[in-house]
Parts: structure tokens; C-alpha cells; sequence
């Protein structure tokens, strides 16, 4: 066996996600978001791995991968390992968190542990906003479970009626043998309910407590004599064809399937095993689908409970962005990017340079057109509404809106609505591949002629995201950047021939050429008495062509050294295949999300950003850009942060040769993160220094 399996590869991923958890050195807040991280990152798996995983192991059982695994055998795999990982998630959330958010003042109450002050307040609640909004379903048709929704929170319950009741209609008594209701909790009302506080301390309950508390108010006449919370998570591996008519509406009906599409995974609490083997047996699932909690069903929503104010000692110490070099907030810096090529590192430095480039371009006069892709963007976005109003003011805008990134299908489709409507040209991506590129295009008319700006990112146009995900981006103002940025939109827009590029790759077309060639090209240069070096940083890899050429690199003097977020498919330190080949993953407070590739090339080293993972999806079926970095300041910049990532001693781990991950250490402690919000602070602060002493000499001429 040469590959590790890609989806358990993936689950150990989300484990060490959720080992920053059960990290008792980090602050209690930071800790439960690691929580609801790994709840969310689960959701989303089941919704999409583990669904194509049993449509595969219905319709090819024989099939097996890379890693000689039939799609039954992964699935019982992953079930084994995810309930070992939803057990310890849960005892550490029961055991340490909420005790200790407790004795930092921030306590849960159970609906059982109610006072009568707490009891009255919600119940109150429950009945002016709560009860308004729920719609008991009887469960003994096939239609009440054909409506269970995917994600959202349900109770059922075990009613039986109470005979004695005079005011019950007799058509209601034909039966004294229980019957099932499902009650979905809606998500217009806030999971996490603040109570009545008491002198320092905050108290919260959660919407399912008090629904468990007054629930039989929705059944005059019967009593509850079971109950139980759960969560169905429905398969969303549903493509759109493309091919076909209305492609907006086709994706329109996609997203209605998704949620009501057959269910994959049921988490529940652990109240009846009654009503959890009749839902199991509804939902048509097998034991092994079935995830039992002790507590809190849906921890993800627990997310809500960083926002309290105040407690910042319960959360990581603030880190102050740096400005780049030559940015002023508020001034154009159309003539800095003259000067060279400016890197931005976020969230190390602010993400307000990029906002500013496209607030500029939608209301400078002399800007004549804007080009740009948009993958994933925020709810509010101001990007976007830059793109609206740079329309508006009659500028040639162009955005290339990619309607098929998964679980943002919705917000895209309103966003490319209001750019059409605001005059903008608006492309929804080609047929069966994915626009995936991160890169703005701003042409301007100067005294000089037509200038043309380009900004690349290995991270989405997003603001959020922007103080969350660790992304690298650079503006450049280079004629045969500019030149390929042009023919890149023109081969997406349209009718255009494939046409060859200077300085830019382009997935499908030849980035996983060109790594492959680079990678060959340091096993020719190599010898024993100089190694080669190549160090890429990415989110996954599962490319087995890149891997395999690793691992003749490996076995070629070359050395190779990995930063993989996510999913790796290459086994590292094999004796006879990987020797040379170490792998590093860090997990710490910002998601690691750039994309950089290091070629030592015989002393003429290389060093490209990208949008793409080495994985086939990025390569063969994504349109991805890569880019050299051609200016040397920012070369070594981006270079040292590179080799700041593989001396990390606090936050990451090493993948062995049986695929387990191991939390390195070291004898100087160094945190890659920290290390970098040093660099760029002490960076910052240089240049504010220089900066007064020009001014002061200027001043004093």
C-alpha cells in the first residue's frame, strides 16, 4: 500500500481539531470553538464524503481506492473512528468545558435544574415566541420523516392520551397504545437563551431544554411519556446539470433537494433508546448511522457563546493587524504598486488594503474596467457592493460568480442577481468545472496610457474569512502579469482558445504539468553531495500522481518538506519510498488556507502562490491559478515564513508512517503563528520609524 485512504485521512484531520479542545493550556472560549468547529466540519462530511461513500458501496461494492478499501469497508471504518471521536468530544464537553465556563461565571442550566425564576422567565419565552412557531407532525406516515430537515434540530416525543379527560373527542381514544410527534425547532429561534443573571455570573439555557420543559402544551389532553433531541444529516451530494436549461433554477432545485434528501446520520441525545430505534428504523439507517450524545445534541451552535462580552480572559489575547508597507487608509495607492510588487499577509496584516483597492477602482473616474472571480464571499459583503456601485457608475465590471461552491449555492445566487441588476456582467463559472481562482483585474487610463493592476489571492474575496484563514495575496502592477490576468478572464468568458501565458499556470491546463516537471527537474539537478529541497505548503494532498513523484524524488536525493492542513494521501518515512519525505500539520488559531510551492532548482530557487490543493479535483477538474513570485523582498518573505512553519514546536503535529499524527516538541518552544504575528508587528513598527524619519528630514531641508 502506497496511499494512506483519503476519507479516514480527513477524520484524522478533524481529530486533531478536535485535540485543540481538550487542550487544557488554551483559554475555555477558544477551546469550545475548536468544539463547534469539529461539529460543523462533521456535518459537512457526512453531508458529502460519507453520502457518495454509500451511493458508491450500493452501486459498485466491489469498487475499491488507492488504498485497497471497498466503499463498505470505509464506511465502517469512519463510523468506528468518528463515534470514538463523538465520545470524547462529548465527555470532554460535559466533564471539563462546561464545569469550568461555570467557574468563570458562565453557567448552563439545564430545564431540570430551573429556579422558579428561570422557570418563569422561559416560560414566558416559550410561550410568546416559542409556541407560535412549532408545528407538532404525526409520525405514523411516511410523509412526516420524507420532512425532517437536514442540520436542523428535532424532538420526538411518545403521546398518550389521557382517557380520564373528558374534553377529548372520542376519535381520539380509538387508540390508548403511544404514538410518535416530531417538533422541528426552528432556526429563527436563537439556540443559545441568556436567563435571568445573578450577580457577576451569566446563566444560558438552551432552546431544547426549555422545549423539553413545556413541550406538552403543544398536546392538550395527552402526556409525554418519552422524548428525545436529534439531528438527521441528509446527503448533499447532489450535482446540477449544467447542460440543461435554466442553470440558476437547476441549482435553485438542487438546493431544495439537499434539504430533504434521504439522511445519512442521526445524532441524538440519549433519553429513549425506544424512540431512537423507531427513527432509526424510519430513517431507513443502520446502527453504525447512528451517533449518541450524552447532553447536547447539536454542540456547533454552541458557537454563540463567544460572543458574550466581557470574559476575555476566556478567549486568545488580542492580536493588533499591521498596515503593509506605503499603505495609507484612505489615500489610492495606484502609484505604490507602480513602485513594485506589495505581499499582504492576512490575518497578520489587515485585510483593509484589498477593500481599499476595490473601493478605488469603483469610484476613481479613471478606472475604466474591473475583472474579478468570486468564489466564497460574506454575507455583507463590501467587495461586492463595491462591484454593484462600480457598475452603477458605468464601469465595464465583470464577475465571474461560481454558483457551484458547495453550501454558499444560495448566497451566490442573490449576490450575482444584484450585480446583474446593477449593470454588471455576471458569468456563472463553465460547464463542469469550477471557477475556483482568486484574482481582480483593475485597468485604469493614465497619463502614461492604459495601466492594468492585478491582485491574486490563494484565499477568497471575504472579509470574514479574512480575520479567520491564514491567506497570502499580492498586488502587482507587471506588464506580463497583467498581460496573462487579461487572457485568463478572456479563455473563462467566453469562446477564447486556450492561449499560452508568460508568467501564469492554469488548472486544468497546466499547473499539475508544471508541478510534475518541477519536481522532476530537482530529482535531475540532486546528487548525495547536494540535495535537492522542495517545500510546499497546502491544504491537501491526494493528487497520486504528485505523490508518486514525491516519492521518486525521495528516493532521488531530494528532500521534501510538507505542510498539509487537511487530508494527505502520501505516506511519509516509508523505508524504500519515502525516507527523505516529512509531513507536518498545524492546527492553532487562524485556519491555515495559502497555498506556497518552494523549488531549490540547483540554487535558482522557485516559489509560487496558488489557489489550488494537490488533489485531483483542483488540478483536473477546477480552473486554479498559480503564480510565480518574481520580486526578491517578497520572495525571502514568503520564503522564511515557509521554514518558520516546519520549525513549529507548540501547534504541530508529524504524520508517521501508520498514519497516526504525532504532537511534535522540540527544546526551544516556537509557535508558527506567533512567530509570524511577531514578524509582521516588528515589521510594522520599522516602518512607521522610517516613515517619521523621512518626514523629519523633509521637513527640516
Amino acid at each position: 500500500m502506497d496511499f494512506f485512504n483519503r476519507e479516514l485521512s480527513w477524520v484524522e484531520f478533524n481529530a486533531r481539531v478536535l485535540n485543540q479542545a481538550c487542550d487544557k493550556t488554551l483559554p475555555l472560549l477558544e477551546r469550545l470553538k475548536f468544539m463547534t468547529i469539529t461539529s460543523s466540519n462533521f456535518d459537512e462530511f457526512f453531508m458529502v464524503r460519507v453520502a457518495g461513500l454509500k451511493a458508491k458501496a450500493l452501486s459498485m461494492p466491489d469498487w475499491k481506492d488507492s488504498s485497497g478499501l471497498t466503499a463498505k469497508e470505509q464506511l465502517s471504518k469512519i463510523s468506528k473512528r468518528v463515534h470514538e471521536l463523538t465520545d470524547i468530544q462529548t465527555e470532554v464537553l460535559n466533564r471539563e468545558i462546561i464545569p469550568s465556563l461555570a467557574e468563570k461565571g458562565i453557567v448552563y442550566v439545564s430545564s431540570k435544574d430551573f429556579d422558579s425564576n428561570q422557570e418563569h422567565f422561559s416560560e414566558i419565552l416559550f410561550n410568546e415566541e416559542i409556541f407560535p412557531l412549532l408545528t407538532p407532525l404525526r409520525a405514523d406516515t411516511n410523509q412526516t420523516f420524507s420532512l425532517i430537515t437536514n442540520l436542523k434540530l428535532h424532538g420526538a416525543y411518545l403521546l398518550k392520551p389521557i382517557v380520564e379527560n373528558p374534553n377529548i373527542p372520542t376519535e381520539f381514544l380509538t387508540n390508548a397504545e403511544e404514538s410518535m410527534v416530531i417538533v422541528q425547532i426552528p432556526k429563527t429561534v436563537r439556540r443559545v437563551i441568556w436567563l435571568p443573571s445573578k450577580n457577576d455570573q451569566r446563566y444560558f439555557t438552551l432552546v431544547d431544554d426549555i422545549l423539553e420543559k413545556f413541550v406538552t402544551k403543544l398536546f392538550p389532553g395527552y402526556k409525554v411519556t418519552d422524548s428525545l433531541i436529534f439531528k438527521a444529516t441528509c446527503d448533499a451530494d447532489f450535482s446540477v446539470e449544467e447542460d440543461k436549461g435554466d442553470f440558476i433554477q437547476a441549482m435553485e432545485n438542487v438546493l431544495v433537494k439537499r434539504d430533504f434528501a434521504k439522511p445519512v446520520r442521526l445524532v441524538c441525545n440519549s433519553s429513549s433508546p425506544k424512540i431512537q430505534e423507531m427513527l432509526t428504523e424510519k430513517l431507513q439507517l443502520n446502527p453504525e448511522d447512528v451517533y449518541t450524545v450524552d447532553g447536547i445534541v447539536d454542540i456547533s451552535t454552541l458557537i454563540d457563546l463567544r460572543e458574550i462580552e466581557g470574559f476575555s480572559e476566556l478567549k486568545f489575547s488580542s492580536w493588533k493587524k499591521s498596515l503593509i508597507k506605503g499603505f495609507v487608509p484612505g489615500q489610492p495607492f495606484w502609484d505604490k504598486i507602480k513602485q513594485g510588487d506589495i505581499l499582504l499577509h492576512v490575518p497578520y496584516q489587515s485585510y483593509e488594503p484589498v477593500l481599499q483597492f476595490i473601493n478605488d477602482a469603483a469610484d476613481d473616474p479613471d478606472v475604466l474596467a474591473i475583472k474579478m472571480t468570486l468564489y466564497r464571499t460574506s454575507n455583507h459583503s463590501a467587495i461586492t457592493a463595491a462591484l454593484e456601485r462600480a457598475a452603477r457608475n458605468g464601469k465595464q465590471v465583470t464577475v465571474f460568480v461560481e454558483l457551484k461552491a458547495r453550501f454558499d449555492e444560495k448566497q451566490n445566487i442573490s449576490w450575482a442577481d444584484r450585480l446583474e441588476r446593477a449593470g454588471a456582467i455576471v458569468v456563472y463559472g463553465i460547464v463542469n468545472l469550477k471557477v475556483h481562482g482568486k484574482l481582480m483585474l483593475v485597468v485604469r487610463r493614465e497619463q502614461t496610457g492604459v495601466k492594468r493592476y492585478v491582485h491574486f489571492s490563494t484565499g477568497n474575496y471575504n472579509e470574514k474569512t479574512a480575520n479567520l484563514y491564514s491567506d497570502i495575496s499580492v498586488f502587482t502592477g507587471n506588464y506580463e502579469i497583467a498581460t496573462d490576468a487579461s487572457l485568463f478572464f478572456n479563455m473563462i468568458s467566453g469562446y477564447s482558445a486556450i492561449q499560452t501565458m508568460t508568467r501564469m499556470f492554469m488548472a486544468p491546463i497546466n499547473i499539475k504539468t508544471k508541478l510534475l516537471s518541477m519536481i522532476e527537474r530537482e530529482i535531475q539537478s540532486a546528487s548525495p553531495e547536494k540535495p535537492g529541497l522542495i517545500m510546499a505548503k497546502m491544504n491537501s494532498l491526494a493528487d497520486e500522481d504528485c505523490i508518486k513523484a514525491l516519492y521518486k524524488a525521495s528516493c532521488n536525493n531530494v528532500k521534501v518538506l510538507l505542510n498539509v492542513r487537511g487530508i494527505c494521501m502520501l505516506i511519509p518515512q516509508k523505508e524504500g519510498l519515502s525516507e527523505n519525505i516529512k509531513v507536518i500539520s498545524i492546527i492553532d488559531r487562524f485556519l491555515e488556507h495559502s497555498r506556497v510551492f518552494y523549488f531549490q532548482n540547483g540554487g535558482n530557487e522557485e516559489l509560487y502562490l496558488s489557489s489550488a490543493d494537490w488533489m485531483p479535483r483542483n488540478l483536473e477538474r477546477r480552473v486554479e491559478i498559480m503564480l510565480p513570485i518574481l520580486q526578491e523582498n517578497i520572495f525571502q518573505d514568503i520564503k522564511e515564513n515557509l521554514q518558520i512553519y516546519f520549525k513549529d514546536t507548540e501547534s504541530s503535529y508529524e504524520l508517521q508512517s501508520d498514519g497516526g499524527w504525532k504532537k511534535r516538541g522540540g527544546k526551544k518552544n516556537l509557535r508558527a503563528q506567533e512567530e509570524l504575528y511577531k514578524k509582521y508587528k516588528k515589521q510594522s513598527s520599522l516602518d512607521e520609524k522610517n516613515a517619521v524619519q523621512e518626514f523629519s528630514v523633509r521637513r527640516f531641508k
